[in-house]
């Protein structure tokens, strides 16, 4: 998509290949936090609490962004740090006791594991479904489900081989058995698409850095509204609470206001935010970057990845190397893996390419990874090119 590679001067002196780690910042991100910057440098409204209001407006188109990505309600989104701190929060809110069980796989990132395994303090029980050949393979989960599980916590495309597994299988499968589906999509969402209404799931987590192009600290949670109600709210803070008729300027005008008092909080995903001061230049650089993500359409960013993943395929399968990632292309997404031997040597390998300025990483989880290629919608045909011919001098 050469009309999107404008917007990313990060790519001129580089072959960047790792948007699974962290992703460059496109332009008109850049310029929108700039343009926040600078009034939050001089303050140009008529007063400071006019001055608040209007930045809290800024950070809330975020909001109804997220939602137009996943295709969701407006109101069922917050915005959160990032995927860790939407995963930490999902944890802590679905209502669990002593003896309730969660399942995840092996290939998981340490964070989709992390907020249950603190939660074993509570006698929450933790049962692991082993890959078959790097996929997370739905009949697999099932065969692993119990009278007491609970949740199933899955990331929908691994970050360690790409593999991307067929969530509206487990989607049934968890409405059928009445399973919680907690789901991690950062390795997913700005590659290719996920619609929650096609594809319901309960709750799902995505930090802005990786495929949505926002590396400033800001990411969603999407919440069901079926969910929603069933869930322990979080800590509140003072955004938390409903609006007061005239809005905040004139309620904190008001001389008989008192701290302590029955709030009625917000009943919708938003509950889930700090409720207070936020990351007002990360959200903003997100809705930007998001905003470049529609304009450039879903389904045109999806095409052009399939596109130059075949292509990288087909090079690979040329060099005669190890391809890890499965080959369907309903089971892939942007992530391609392969390897040439043990780990030390696709370290090595990595680090050559490094000195090519060829941006690529190595990640592992239970065995299953090597040399770690990101294909995104700023890639071209001539980005995998040089990146093959390196590879057919280096790879012997």
């Amino acid at each position: 998509m050469l009309n999107a590679r404008q917007h990313f001067p990060g790519l001129l002196d580089k072959v960047f290949l790792d948007a699974a780690c962290v992703s460059l910042a496109p332009r008109p991100a850049v310029d929108a936090i700039q343009k926040f910057l600078d009034l939050a440098m001089v303050c140009p409204m008529e007063s400071s609490t006019a001055h608040h209001i209007f930045m809290d407006e800024m950070r809330a188109a975020a909001r109804p962004a997220a939602a137009r990505l996943i295709n969701a309600h407006d109101d069922e989104i917050a915005l959160v740090e990032s995927t860790s701190h939407g995963l930490s929060l999902a944890a802590n809110a679905i209502p669990l006791e002593a003896g309730d069980r969660v399942l995840l796989s092996d290939l998981e990132f340490m964070e989709v594991a992390i907020p249950w395994v603190q939660r074993k303090q509570d006698g929450i029980e933790i049962d692991v479904v082993p890959n078959r050949d790097g996929e997370v393979r739905v009949e697999d989960i099932a065969s692993r489900l119990t009278p007491r599980t609970r949740v199933v916590c899955v990331s929908t495309v691994q970050w360690t081989n790409g593999y991307r597994l067929d969530l509206a299988a487990l989607s049934r499968l968890c409405r059928e058995r009445g399973i919680w589906l907690v789901v991690d999509a950062i390795q997913q969402l700005g590659a290719i698409p996920l619609d929650v209404r096609a594809t319901p799931v309960d709750i799902l987590a995505c930090g802005g850095h990786k495929w949505l192009n926002s590396p400033f600290g800001c990411g969603f949670l999407y919440v069901s509204r079926e969910a929603l109600p069933k869930l322990r709210p979080p800590l509140a803070g003072y955004l938390s609470v409903e609006d007061p008729p005239g809005g905040w300027g004139a309620y904190f005008q008001t001389p008989t206001i008192t701290p302590v008092q029955d709030y009625r909080y917000v009943r919708s995903t938003r509950r889930f935010e700090t409720g207070g001061t936020a990351n007002y230049p990360g959200a903003i650089g997100l809705a930007a970057s998001l905003k470049l993500i529609q304009d450039l359409g879903p389904q045109n960013i999806a095409a052009h990845i399939y596109s130059i993943t075949d292509q990288l395929l087909a090079g690979l399968d040329q060099l005669g190397v190890q391809v890890v990632t499965p080959r369907a292309r309903d089971n892939r997404a942007g992530i391609v893996s392969f390897s040439v031997g043990s780990a030390q040597d696709n370290i090595s390998l990595m680090n050559r390419l490094l000195e090519k300025r060829i941006l690529v990483s190595v990640r592992y989880t239970s065995n299953v990874g090597g040399v770690r290629i990101s294909c995104h919608f700023y890639n071209s045909s001539e980005d995998i090119e040089t990146l093959l011919a390196a590879l057919r001098q280096l790879v012997k």
